[in-house]
Order: structure tokens, then C-alpha cells, then sequence
């Protein structure tokens, strides 16, 4: 497994964290009254636009500026009947356009994500919001109640949500960190499945590497979907399904789970330093 273990960016002590500064906040209040998924004609005229935007433009540069390749497409058609019924995709979150990479592996399936609320209300917040951004309320009962009321209208109606359960983006990391409990909770709530994908890196040639200065290319690895066990005790269900998620994520990452330097399931977990052997990825340290 090729990990290009970048010094560049400054990972923060708690794995859930962001490092990334947002520049901008418009104002934006996410209370119960915000439109947390907006269904009026004027925004999906928007979207409309965007989506076309996406598919001539976007997409194409996609595949030149990450180097994208995509495995395991044909599971998405394998379970067509089961992904058409709503479905949540999770993933590790380890660049700036791996949404898009996303958006561009599931298409012409519409996607939606959850999003960090300052990200949203950033200098970003608008094309965020047109490409399927959810933000997530904070410190606000009700209005954390209206934004699950329409999650599950979203997936009820057969939408796609995607979830990054690491809770942050950090570019280029190559361990998978510990998982929140968003995507399980909806899952096991509502009914739907779990779809696992994994962002794993390949080295850059020459020209990418030496003259384009890029750290690595990308290839997205799609999975099969997963339910809750329903064998198992309703309050051990989500738990057990953050748990195989976070499994299934490091395999298709190319790490297998008892390799991997982080537990499955974030309990305010901090950042391990680590170093990549030719046998795949050690630790040093303990958690």
C-alpha cells in the first residue's frame, strides 16, 4: 500500500478535528427554521446548473487532478434495488474533491452530504449547498430534530446520503481514524443500509511527481452494502455496525483492520504518529 505520508498539512491532536481555516461566515443561523434540504424550485433550478457544470467541466478535470481511478463500480449496480430505496455512503475524508470523486463514481444517482455547519456558512457555503451539502446544527435541540426529520424524508424518498463518521477532512492520511456515530444512528434508526467506500493512494510518476509536485493519486474503492445485525440487542446495534463499517473501510483502503493504528469507534480519540514500513502500516505508540 503506497502512503505518501505527507508532512504538508498540520493534523490536529483530536482526530475528529479540522485544520483547514474557514475565512468567511455569512451569517448564516442553522436553526429549526434554516431549509436544511431545499426543495424549491428556484434552488433545483440552481442545482440543475450546477450538475451540468459538473458533468462538462468538473468530472473530466476530476479524473486529471486527482488521478482518479474507481473500483468497484459494478457493485453499484449489483444492488440498484437496494441503493434506490435510500441509502448512506460513508467513507474516509482525505481531500478537498473527494466528494466530487464521489458524485462523479454514483452518477447519474443524485448525492447529498453532511457537512460541517462553519463550512456552509463559509466562503465555500453556496456551491457546498448546490452539490448536496447538509450542514449539520449545533447545540440546538430543535433545530438537530427538524435536520433529522429531513434526513429521514431524504432517504425515505430513496436519496443518497454520504457521511464521513471520521468527522474531519485530512488530506493525503492514509490510517483510517476512528469513526463517529452519525451514519450507524440513521442507519439502524431508519432502516437503510450502510455503503462502504475507501479513498487509497498510488504513487505519481515522473512527470506528476517532479513536475506537477502532486503527492499522490487516488482511487476510490466501492464496497457492498451492509445492514444492522438484527440478531443483536437494539442497544448494541449501532455500535456493532460503526464498528463493521469502520472494518470494511480499512480493508478497501488496503489496511487490514487489526494493522490499522486507530480503534474502530471514536471515543475522543487523538492523533497517533506513525511510520509506513514496507510491510504496510506500523505504529508507534499505543491507544
Amino acid at each position: 500500500m503506497f502512503d505518501p505520508k505527507s508532512v504538508k498539512y498540520p493534523y490536529p491532536e483530536e482526530t475528529d478535528k479540522h485544520y483547514l481555516v474557514v475565512k468567511k461566515n455569512d451569517g448564516t443561523v442553522f436553526d429549526r427554521n434554516y431549509p436544511y434540504i431545499d426543495r424549491s424550485a428556484v434552488f433545483r433550478r440552481k442545482q440543475l446548473l450546477v450538475r451540468i457544470g459538473l458533468y462538462l467541466i468538473v468530472f473530466p478535470l476530476n479524473y486529471l487532478r486527482m488521478g482518479l481511478r474507481i473500483q468497484g463500480r459494478e457493485n453499484l449496480k449489483k444492488y440498484r434495488e437496494v441503493i434506490d430505496k435510500g441509502i448512506i455512503s460513508c467513507s474516509n475524508h482525505v481531500h478537498m474533491w473527494d466528494y466530487i470523486s464521489i458524485m462523479n463514481a454514483v452518477k447519474p444517482k443524485k448525492t447529498n452530504v453532511l457537512c460541517w455547519a462553519p463550512d456552509v456558512s463559509g466562503e465555500n457555503g453556496k456551491l457546498i449547498r448546490l452539490t448536496g451539502g447538509i450542514p449539520i446544527p449545533e447545540n440546538d435541540i430543535r433545530a438537530t430534530a427538524v435536520y433529522v426529520r429531513e434526513v429521514r424524508k431524504l432517504l425515505d424518498e430513496g436519496g443518497w446520503l454520504q457521511i464521513y463518521p471520521e468527522g474531519s477532512m485530512w488530506e493525503y492520511y492514509a490510517p483510517i481514524r476512528p469513526f463517529k456515530r452519525g451514519a450507524a444512528f440513521f442507519a439502524c434508526r431508519y432502516d437503510k443500509p450502510i455503503l462502504p467506500m475507501a479513498f487509497s493512494y498510488r504513487e505519481p510518476g515522473f512527470i506528476r511527481k517532479r513536475i506537477f509536485r502532486q503527492t499522490a493519486l487516488f482511487t476510490l474503492n466501492i464496497g457492498e452494502p451492509m445492514y444492522a445485525n438484527e440478531a443483536l440487542p437494539a442497544a448494541e446495534r449501532e455500535e456493532d455496525l460503526v464498528r463493521r463499517s469502520h472494518e470494511a473501510v480499512c480493508r478497501l483502503a488496503g489496511i487490514e483492520p487489526s494493522e490499522n493504528i486507530y480503534p474502530p469507534v471514536f471515543q475522543d480519540s487523538k492523533r497517533i504518529d506513525y511510520y509506513a514500513s514496507e510491510y504496510g502500516i506500523g505504529y508507534r505508540g499505543s491507544w
